[in-house]
């Protein structure tokens, strides 16, 4: 994974980089209320504009099925000329790679930045359908990735172009997540713990599998903890739970004992009756959640040992959130973890989705060593899997 080719590693004076990002940024009224995705792509754009290349700009935004206005990129155009100080050209082309597109690149001169209409209005876009990657093709000399939010996605503009042009690379965003990602998984410094949260143990079956291969520690929380404790013989009252999946749970902390992996689950749990912020709630121990309740944060016991075990940690790795941390009430478990992370001497790496959301939401984003810009694709990373849209570039 760690030796591609990298921007660096290319002379891109003169030539038409089709440059894929990762522009998925929220839209309200036309607006965009978060620009987290803009901001972390201009290293890249601005190395290649510095270089002499001709940018040629293309992403994905939402999951139109056909071209829709709604969805346009025309409000990232804005933003992106605003950010580098420069006309960036929107070629507003339904058909993406149409005539407009065609013209707009035609009409560059070394250092201009053209961005191509949403990848999505072109049905072909998700189904990898040559055609569409050809078209791409044709626009470019050189293909640079740096969208590792869509690299878990084998589509036109993540993995099918990068087979149709003569030179490929990843940028610097893409090159950061394959580094902070692989050494914390591949080759931590030890300790090594990851802490696993979130709703679902479908959703990271196979990350608990592979983590239990590399980690030291491993913490659970979050939702997908109740299938844990019903696998200690508890009962979980109207917890979200698992039923097909309590099994599974069984089988995960006998390997961890066998691998000597620590692996820790709440001791104790915050419960409701109805699930909203302004409700009676209570502490009570795993083993005492009564039938009309359901637990939405790990207790304070929990936060403590959680914390220690961290506490002695030098590589940390974290997905999912310990609670409903959305409601204020129940956000203590997740604020006690990501204020554990913002003080000790250890590399911590955020995976992408509900985690950097609330790690962010909470003030601590700047005290973490990396926060994903990739839900999906970090996960699938920590399973240890081939993320095609990395596969596809040249390696060095």
């Amino acid at each position: 994974m760690l030796n591609k080719k990298t921007i660096d590693d290319l002379n891109v004076k003169g030539k038409r980089v089709l440059l894929r990002c990762d522009f998925n940024v929220p839209l309200q009224n036309g607006e965009i209320t978060d620009e987290n995705r803009i901001v972390a792509a201009l290293p890249t754009i601005r190395k290649l504009i510095n270089d002499g290349a001709r940018v040629i700009l293309c992403s994905h935004l939402g999951k139109p099925k056909e071209p829709d206005k709604a969805f346009s990129l025309a409000p990232v155009a804005k933003r992106l000329s605003q950010h580098l100080g420069k006309e960036v050209v929107f070629a507003a082309d339904d058909n993406v790679t149409g005539e407009n597109a065609k013209k707009a690149v035609a009409a560059m001169k070394d250092g201009d930045v053209v961005i191509l209409e949403n990848t999505r209005f072109r049905k072909e876009e998700t189904k990898n359908i040559e055609t569409f990657s050809r078209e791409l093709a044709e626009l470019c000399d050189v293909y640079v990735n740096d969208a590792f939010g869509s690299s878990h996605r084998a589509h036109c503009s993540t993995a099918g172009v990068a087979h149709l042009v003569s030179e490929s690379a990843v940028g610097y965003l893409m090159e950061k997540e394959i580094a902070f990602l692989g050494n914390a998984v591949n080759n931590p410094t030890r300790p090594f713990a990851a802490i696993l949260g979130g709703a679902k143990v479908s959703d990271k079956i196979n990350v608990i599998n592979n983590l239990l291969e590399k980690v030291d520690t491993l913490i659970i929380g979050g939702g997908m903890a109740y299938t844990f404790l019903k696998a200690k013989g508890y009962e979980t009252g109207k917890s979200l739970l698992e039923a097909d999946k309590v099994e599974y749970a069984k089988e995960m902390m006998k390997k961890a004992e066998e691998k000597g992996v620590n692996l820790l689950l709440p001791v104790d749990n915050v419960i409701v009756k109805e699930f909203k912020n302004d409700t009676e709630y209570k502490t009570v121990a795993s083993d005492s959640i009564e039938e009309d309740w359901m637990g939405v944060d790990i207790g304070e016991k929990t936060c403590q040992i959680f914390s220690s075990a961290l506490e002695k940690a030098k590589t940390v790795i974290w997905n999912g959130p310990m609670g409903v941390f959305e409601f204020e009430n129940f956000a203590k478990g997740t604020i006690s973890v990501a204020k554990t992370l913002s003080e000790i001497d250890a590399i911590t790496v955020i995976g992408g989705g509900d985690s950097a959301a609330a790690v962010n939401q909470l003030g601590f984003g700047d005290k973490m060593t990396h926060i994903s810009t990739g839900g999906g694709a970090s996960l699938e990373f920590l399973e240890g899997k081939e993320l095609p849209g990395v596969a596809a570039v040249q390696d060095k």
